[in-house]
C-alpha cells in the first residue's frame, strides 16, 4: 500500500471545540482533539499511554452531537473528555465557553480538596504538582470546607523503595492502571469503599509468587504485600499528586532548587532516555524522559534509582600511584608517566592486554581499540567482561557490526511472533519486556528456558523447554507451532550474550533466520555492548565489523589512523587474556570498568600481572591492585555516544561539568607518552573517524560463525542456569540500599525429579563447581521445569556464580541437599 493509500484509509472525524472545527482520526478522545487545538483541560487520571479510566472527573465538558434527525442534542450533564471518543458534527464546550462545564470543573476540585492535606511546602511534589496548578487555575478561590479532614497513618511503605501517603491520594487510578496494564504487576489495587476507598496492597498469598518473603508484617496486615516490581519507580512519576513517592528521594530537595539536565541510562542495552535531576554538582533523581521510539513513557527501577554509586565516599579525584608498595596521591603528569613507563616496558616484553569492560561509551571503546592496536601493538583486547567465544565474535561481525539500524523496538512491538533465546526479556532487557508487553495477547512469544519464569509469564510466552547448553540442538529442530509462527513475515529472533557460552547456538539461530526468513536481534546486557562491538573492542575485529586478519581491512584502517600497519594475528579473547596473565605470559594489563566479580579468574590475574593500569570511577577491589590508577568521569559528568541494541546511536551531552575526563581522553594523553597521537582527544575527533572509516566492504567481514552444537553431559549430571537478574548486586547499584530491598529472592530453583534425586525437599542447596566452598541458598521446587538442570542468579546476595563456581552456565555441577 502507498504511503498516499495508506492515509486516505484512516477515517476521520471532524467536530467542533470552543468554537473551533478540527478534524481527527476517528476513535480519538475528546481531550486528545481539544490538544491538537491548544485547548487545556484540566485532567489528573488521564495519561497518553494509560487506557482511559474516567476515574477524577476533573475533566468534564459540555457535549452535543447529532442524533439521528441530524440535529444536535446535548448531553443532560457534563461529560468525561478522557473517556468519550469524538463523531462527527460534535459540538463540545470546555471550561473557557461553558459556565456549566466550568462548575462542574471547580466543583470536583473542591471535593478533591476537602480531604486532601494543604501541605505542599513539604510535599515532595510541590512546585511540580498538577492538583496545585489546578486549584490555582480552575478552583475555587476559597475553601468551604471547615471539618477535620481524613488522616491515615503515613508513610505506608509498599516497598523499600516506594512509599504512600494515603491522604493525598486522589484516586486517579494512575499506579494501579500502569501496575496491570504495563508492567503486568498487579500488586496495588482500590481497596474499600465511600469516603474510606484507598490504594492498598494485596495480600502475599493472593497472588502466590514463590521466592518472596515481604520483610514487613503478616500477611494478614493491612499493608498487605510489598510492590515487588521491577518498574514501580514509573507510579512515582506519574502520581499527579504527592501520594506516592521514592524513599531515596523523599524530602530531600524541591524542583525549584533542582537544574535538570538529558541523558541515556547507562545499566543497560536499551538506551533508555533519562532526566537527572540535580543540586551542586550532586544527582538527586531520576526522571524517565519521553523518547516514543525507545522507551516511551517509562524506564526500570534501575535506570531511575541507580546512580549513586558514582558518587560514594570512596570516588577517585586524583591519580593513583604505587611507591613502595602502597598507592599514593600523584600529579597527572606523574601518573600519565609511570603508566607509559610501564605499558612501554610490558609492549617490549611479552605484551599487554586491554580489558575496556562493556560500560563504556562508543567514544571510549573506540579509544581503548586504538590504544591496543597502534600504541601497544596488540590484538589482544576485549570488551566483553563476561563468557566470550570465537564463535560469538564472528556472528558479530558478520551479523551485528556496521549493520547499522537493524531489528528496532517497534519491529518487535509489532511483531507477529517473537523467540527469546538464552535472554529473559525482564531481566536483561529492560524496556525491551514493557514494548513487548504491549502487544499481549496479539504476539506469540516463545521462550527457549529451563523454567517459564515470572517475565515470561506476564508475556503469555509458551515455553520450549530446554537445559542449559542444548540451545543449539533445540533451534536446529524446531519445529510444530513455534517453526509456523516464526516463520510468519515480521517475526524476530533475540538471542541474547548467553549463548556466547553454548557452541553452535549462534550458528544454529542464523541458520534458523536464514530458513524462516524471520529477523534476528543480539541483546546484550550492558550498555556499551553494541558500541564496543561497533568500535572494534575485540579481539579478532576492527572499527565496522572488519576481520583484523582481513589484509585490505586492515590496510584501510591503518591508512585512516595514519600508521604503515596493524597487527594481523587475531588476539586473546577476555578469557585467554586472563589466563595469559594468571600464567605470566602478559607483563601487563590495562584494565576499564571491570569488577573482579565479571570474569573467572581475574582476581588471580591482576595479582599475577607485571604491571597493571587502571581506569576507574572508584577505588574498587582492581583499582587497589594496580599499580596506575587513572581517574575518569562517570556518564553524568561526561558526554558521549551510547549505541544500543537496535544500533541507534544514544548521545548525552554533560549534565555535570566537572573536572572529570573520559576515558578516550585519558587515554589520548596516555598514548601521546607513549610517543604515539591517538587523536581521541575530543569526541568529535572521534566520530570524524568512526564516520570516515564506515562499516567494512565485501570481503572484509569475518565468515559467519560455523560451529557444531556440544555433546550433551552423561545421563544424570546436573546441569547450571545462571542469569543476572535486574536489581542484583551489581557494581552500578552500589550505595542504594532502597533499590536493593526491592530485588528478588535468591533461590535456587531445580525441578521435581532432580530434586528428589538429590534428596531435597525444602530447605537449602549447596552447588558446587571443583574444590570451592560454593553457593548455598535458600532452593525451591519449581513446576514445569527441566530435569538435570539447577538455576541460580548470577549475582545476587549470596550467589556469586562466577566468583564462587568458576563456571558458564552450562557446566555440570554438584547439588546437595541441605537444611
Amino acid at each position: 500500500m502507498t504511503a498516499t493509500a495508506d492515509k486516505a484509509a484512516v477515517q476521520t472525524v471532524t467536530l467542533t471545540i470552543d468554537g473551533q472545527e478540527v478534524t481527527v482520526p476517528k476513535g480519538t478522545l475528546i481531550i486528545r482533539a481539544a490538544e491538537e487545538l491548544g485547548i487545556e483541560i484540566p485532567r489528573f487520571c488521564d495519561h497518553p499511554a494509560l487506557e482511559p479510566a474516567g476515574a477524577c472527573r476533573q475533566c468534564l465538558v459540555d457535549v452535543a452531537s447529532p442524533g439521528p434527525d441530524g440535529n444536535l442534542r446535548a448531553f443532560p450533564k457534563p461529560q468525561a473528555s478522557c473517556t468519550m471518543t469524538v463523531t462527527d458534527g460534535m459540538v463540545v464546550h470546555t471550561q473557557h465557553t461553558s459556565e456549566e462545564a466550568d462548575r462542574a470543573q471547580k466543583g470536583v476540585l473542591e471535593l478533591l480538596l476537602i480531604n486532601h492535606p494543604l501541605d505542599c511546602p513539604v510535599c515532595d511534589k510541590g512546585g511540580e504538582c498538577p492538583l496545585q496548578n489546578q486549584a490555582m487555575s480552575h478552583g475555587r478561590p476559597e475553601s468551604r470546607f471547615v471539618d477535620v479532614k481524613r488522616v491515615f497513618e503515613k508513610p505506608l511503605p509498599l516497598s523499600s523503595e516506594i512509599l504512600l501517603d494515603r491522604e493525598r491520594c486522589v484516586l486517579c487510578q494512575r499506579c494501579t492502571r500502569f501496575s496491570k496494564q504495563i508492567a503486568g504487576d498487579a500488586f496495588i489495587d482500590l481497596q474499600n469503599r465511600g469516603a474510606m476507598q484507598q490504594i492498598g496492597t494485596f495480600d502475599e498469598n493472593v497472588l502466590d509468587f514463590d521466592g518472596y518473603s515481604p520483610a514487613g508484617p503478616a500477611a494478614e496486615d493491612e499493608s498487605g504485600r510489598a510492590f515487588s516490581s521491577y518498574y514501580s519507580g514509573n507510579t512515582v512519576q506519574i502520581c499527579p499528586v504527592g501520594a506516592l513517592t521514592s524513599a531515596a528521594y523523599r524530602f530531600r530537595s524541591r524542583p525549584f532548587d533542582l537544574v535538570s539536565s538529558p541523558g541515556i541510562s547507562e545499566h543497560d542495552s536499551s538506551g533508555s532516555a533519562i532526566r537527572t535531576d540535580h543540586r551542586r554538582g550532586k544527582i538527586l533523581r531520576r526522571l524517565a524522559d519521553n523518547d516514543p521510539v525507545v522507551n516511551e513513557d517509562w524506564i526500570t527501577d534501575k535506570d531511575r534509582f541507580a546512580f549513586t554509586w558514582q558518587n560514594l565516599s570512596d570516588r577517585l579525584e586524583r591519580p593513583l600511584v604505587r611507591k613502595d608498595g602502597e598507592l599514593v596521591e600523584a600529579s597527572w603528569p606523574e601518573a600519565i608517566a609511570a603508566a607509559a613507563a610501564g605499558l612501554k616496558a610490558a609492549r617490549d616484553g611479552k605484551g599487554v592486554g586491554v580489558l575496556p569492560g562493556g560500560r563504556v561509551t562508543l567514544e571510549d571503546a573506540y579509544a581503548y581499540a586504538k590504544l591496543a592496536r597502534v600504541a601497544l601493538g596488540t590484538n589482544d583486547v576485549d570488551a566483553r567482561a563476561r563468557v566470550a567465544s570465537a564463535e560469538e565474535q564472528a556472528f558479530l561481525g558478520s551479523a551485528v557490526a556496521g549493520t547499522g539500524l537493524g531489528v528496532t523496538f517497534a519491529d518487535l512491538e509489532k511483531a507477529p511472533a517473537v523467540l527469546l533465546v538464552g535472554f529473559e526479556a525482564e531481566d536483561e532487557g529492560g524496556v525491551v519486556f514493557l514494548r513487548m508487553r504491549k502487544s499481549l495477547g496479539k504476539q506469540k512469544v516463545f521462550t527457549a528456558a529451563p523454567f517459564l519464569t515470572r517475565g515470561a509469564e506476564k508475556l503469555a510466552a509458551t515455553l520450549l523447554p530446554v537445559a542449559p547448553g542444548d540451545e543449539a540442538a533445540l533451534l536446529g529442530g524446531l519445529d510444530g507451532d513455534a517453526l509456523q509462527a516464526i516463520s510468519t513475515e515480521g517475526a524476530v529472533i533475540v538471542v541474547g550474550e548467553r549463548l556466547a557460552a553454548v557452541p553452535g547456538a549462534l550458528t544454529a539461530a542464523v541458520a534458523l533466520a536464514e530458513r524462516t526468513g524471520a529477523r534476528l536481534a543480539w541483546i546484550p546486557r550492558r550498555a556499551g555492548e553494541r558500541g564496543a562491538v561497533e568500535a572494534g573492542t575485540l579481539p579478532g575485529l576492527l572499527p565496522g565489523g572488519r576481520s583484523v586478519t582481513s589484509a585490505t581491512a586492515a590496510k584501510a584502517v591503518a591508512e585512516a589512523w595514519g600508521v604503515e600497519s596493524l597487527p594481523t594475528a587475531e588476539g586473546r579473547d577476555v578469557a585467554a587474556i586472563v589466563a595469559a596473565a594468571a600464567a605470566g605470559e602478559l607483563d601487563a594489563l590495562v584494565v576499564g570498568g571491570v569488577s573482579l566479580s565479571d570474569v573467572t579468574g581475574l582476581a588471580d590475574a591482576i595479582d599475577h600481572a607485571g604491571f597493571v593500569v587502571s581506569l576507574e570511577v572508584r577505588r574498587t577491589r582492581i583499582a587497589e591492585q594496580a599499580d596506575v590508577v587513572l581517574p575518569v568521569a562517570p556518564p553524568s559528568e561526561k558526554a558521549g555516544t551510547f549505541v544500543n541494541w537496535e544500533g541507534r546511536l544514544r548521545s548525552f551531552a554533560t549534565a555535570i561539568a566537572t573536572d572529570a575526563m573520559s576515558d578516550h581522553r585519558v587515554l589520548d594523553i596516555l598514548a601521546r607518552e607513549l610517543g604515539v597521537e591517538l587523536g581521541t582527544g575530543s569526541i568529535g575527533q572521534v566520530n570524524a573517524e568512526l564516520a570516515t572509516l564506515g562499516a567494512a566492504a565485501n570481503g572484509e567481514r569475518p565468515k559467519a560463525p560455523a560451529v557444531k552444537a556440544s555433546k550433551a553431559p552423561k545421563a544424570g549430571a546436573v546441569r547450571l542456569a545462571s542469569w543476572h537478574q535486574l536489581i542484583d548486586e551489581s557494581a552500578l547499584q552500589e550505595g542504594e540500599p532502597y533499590l536493593a530491598g526491592t530485588a528478588r529472592a535468591t533461590v535456587a530453583r531445580l525441578s521435581k525429579a532432580t530434586a528428589d534425586s538429590i534428596g531435597f525437599a525444602e530447605g537449602s542447596v549447596t552447588v558446587t563447581a571443583g574444590d570451592g566452598d560454593g553457593v548455598t541458598v535458600p532452593a525451591i521446587v519449581t513446576e514445569g521445569m527441566v530435569d538435570g538442570v539447577v538455576w541460580l542468579p548470577t549475582k545476587s546476595p549470596g550467589s556469586w556464580v562466577a566468583q564462587a563456581l568458576g563456571v558458564a552456565p552450562g557446566a555440570v555441577v554438584t547439588v546437595k541437599g541441605g537444611a
